[in-house]
């Protein structure tokens, strides 16, 4: 009978279907408008405005912070309910799951901000100063192979209980959550950059449908990072990818009509 009602959205099971929701609605009315302050902060950047910065610096960070801190957070609780579960890891898990993909995906998110925002971060002549480039991207990549491993452990079950009591209280996942959504966001924010581009409109059917398969595969890309730890709890439920395609919807759609 249980399934005849919607789920409760406020459940710890149902995190992930709670996000998509945010998500979609934050793409639906807000999400532009808060990608139009970030485009200006880029410009105002761009201006040699410190602040502006100093904000797309530490926009940069908790996008690497912000994961591991809610896989910190939440790992105990993650674990504590799949002892009491009885669903076995599928073989799609165990591909998606694999660290190298998020590793790969967390390199290439690392190259476009240090390549794309560092110019206005640090200002050009500093970039074109190869002994700053060339540090900034090895550290870009060592922070990035510790950022995976801290993340990861998120999906080792702990031999013994966390040290800190904190880490045990249900506060601990509730701010693990806040670090996900806020992720999210940030993640979101520059998944709508490409809407505010200059795209001509599909010239037929195979050019509407190759556009779509694309932005489709494009958006869970995109969208895999910051949902994984969710992912890992409901990724057997059949609203899962219907969902997250659901969530990126607003931003498919405003890309594929294209503008002139």
């Amino acid at each position: 009978m249980s399934r005849l009602f919607p789920p409760n959205l406020l459940a710890l099971q149902n995190r992930g279907l709670l996000l998509d929701i945010v998500v979609f609605v934050l793409n639906l009315f807000l999400m532009r408008w808060l990608t139009g302050y970030f485009i200006d902060l880029i410009r105002l950047s761009n201006a040699n405005n410190q602040f502006a910065r100093v904000t797309l610096f530490l926009a940069c960070v908790a996008m690497w912070v912000l994961p591991a801190a809610g896989a910190i957070l939440k790992r105990w609780h993650y674990h504590q309910r799949r002892r009491k579960s009885t669903a076995d890891d599928s073989a799609i898990a165990g591909c998606i799951f694999n660290p190298i993909v998020y590793l790969s995906l967390n390199l290439v998110l690392v190259s476009i901000i240090i390549a794309g925002l560092g110019s206005f971060i640090f200002g050009d002549r500093l970039m074109d100063d190869g002994s700053i480039f060339v540090p900034l991207i090895l550290t870009g990549m060592v922070c990035t192979v510790v950022q995976t491993i801290l993340i990861y452990r998120y999906f080792t079950p702990p031999q013994k209980p966390p040290r800190f009591e904190f880490l045990r209280s249900p506060a601990s996942e509730t701010l693990g959550d806040i670090c996900i959504f806020v992720n999210m966001i940030l993640f979101q924010v520059g998944w709508n950059l490409l809407t505010f581009g200059t795209m001509s409109r599909p010239s037929g059917a195979a050019d509407f449908l190759g556009r779509l398969f694309f932005l489709c595969f494009i958006a869970l890309l995109v969208y895999f990072p910051p949902r994984m730890f969710y992912l890992a709890e409901d990724i057997e439920r059949g609203r899962t990818w219907l969902m997250m395609l659901l969530a990126n919807s607003p931003v498919i759609v405003r890309i594929l009509i294209g503008r002139g």
